[in-house]
């Protein structure tokens, strides 16, 4: 038969290291102390002191379970008794049972089990005191170390909590690590989505009018191949950009694809943008530009329009773009869909708002605040 990993005997569990085989070091001074006792005492007190030693191992076995408080307790009884039958000094077992102490997480059995610790000290010396005499005042050196270990249980169980307060703070790290890869995931399929949603729409359009001219316009159907080709380079490279470094698209450049977009879907198309756009961060307009894009790819998939407005306009505290056209429109089912959702949530990143309206057409218009810029020491206004 195979010992399984789990009935496998140890000494003591791995996960303490050498910290046990080290403290076993102290059990060598009162082992020295019984050498001096003659016959049967010397002999019990050895058994004791073994029986000790088992408690000890079996406190870092039965941790969390109800058969601590017992070797917890065992371990009490033997130093009291060894303290007043044998010698006082045997009171220095009270550091083996003051760590295990400081393992109570629930406050009132750690108050019991410290109480119990103290009346374990304290009685022994009572006993010699009052009944044997033999505590001299040479002897009350005893005393600080005494104070020691009533005072460790606490740092034990205040550096236990940091240990676990630490493990926890790690362990939400690693789910926060998690969480940011995640939303690192999704903000990449979506820009891989608003992206190559744009180009592969006009690749479709193009493709579409080339099987269209191929029997009637061979040279503008060739024309219109290599253009194909020209795009389909142009969204391989744009996915190169999303996956190295998210390159940002600016709003100049969106807008003179989304001009081909709707022309290469047969609309009749109106830009007011001025040359120059004051835009105040590179994060505002990237999300304008995405924004833009997803809202032109709509109305070529689904306005069934002839004419689309694309207009911009500043005003005192904020930047409106408008996407305008003369379809269809749009049902309240689908204001929640065809990637709205998705333009809401960016322009949220921004302080930015998104609404939809219908008449005679439907009308998508995105608004992002200005920042207002600090004004300079000495300026005075009218």
């Amino acid at each position: 038969m195979y010992m399984t990993a789990q009935t496998k005997w140890e000494l003591f569990p791995k996960k303490y290291g050498f910290f046990p085989y080290i403290f076993l070091i102290y059990l060598f001074i009162p082992a020295t102390l019984l050498m001096k006792e003659d016959g049967i005492k010397r002999v019990v007190g050895y058994l004791l002191l073994l029986l000790f030693l088992i408690s000890y191992r079996q406190l870092y076995h039965e941790e969390g379970t109800g058969r601590f408080a017992f070797w917890l307790g065992l371990q009490m009884i033997i130093i009291g008794y060894q303290s007043m039958v044998y010698d006082y000094n045997f009171l220095y077992l009270g550091f083996f049972t003051a760590n295990f102490i400081g393992w109570y997480a629930d406050k009132k059995q750690f108050q019991a089990a410290w109480f119990a610790l103290m009346g374990t000290l304290s009685l022994p010396i009572l006993y010699h005191v009052i009944f044997t005499g033999d505590f001299s005042k040479e002897q009350f050196y005893m005393i600080p170390f005494l104070i020691v270990i009533l005072v460790s249980p606490f740092g034990i169980r205040s550096m236990i909590k940091n240990m676990e307060l630490e493990k926890e703070l790690d362990e939400a790290n690693a789910k926060i690590k998690e969480l940011v890869k995640r939303e690192e995931r999704t903000r990449i399929a979506q820009d891989l989505h608003d992206t190559l949603g744009h180009t592969l729409s006009l690749i479709t359009l193009k493709s579409q009018l080339v099987e269209r001219l191929i029997t009637k316009d061979a040279k503008r159907a060739i024309e219109e191949v290599s253009e194909i080709e020209t795009t389909s380079r142009s969204a391989l490279d744009q996915v190169r950009e999303l996956v190295t470094d998210m390159k940002a698209q600016t709003l100049a450049e969106e807008v003179v694809q989304a001009e081909q977009l709707l022309k290469a879907a047969n609309m009749n198309v109106q830009i007011n943008f001025p040359f120059e756009m004051h835009v105040d961060s590179s994060l505002t307009e990237h999300m304008l530009s995405l924004c833009l894009k997803e809202a032109v790819t709509n109305v070529v998939k689904h306005s069934r329009a002839s004419k689309c407005w694309l207009l911009y306009r500043e005003e005192e505290q904020a930047i409106i773009i408008q996407v305008k056209d003369n379809g269809i429109g749009i049902d309240n089912q689908s204001v929640e869909g065809n990637g709205l959702v998705g333009m809401k949530e960016r322009l949220a990143l921004v302080d930015g708002s998104l609404s939809v309206s219908k008449n005679s057409g439907t009308t998508v218009e995105m608004k992002v605040p200005k920042v207002k810029k600090p004004e300079k020491e000495g300026e005075i206004h009218a």
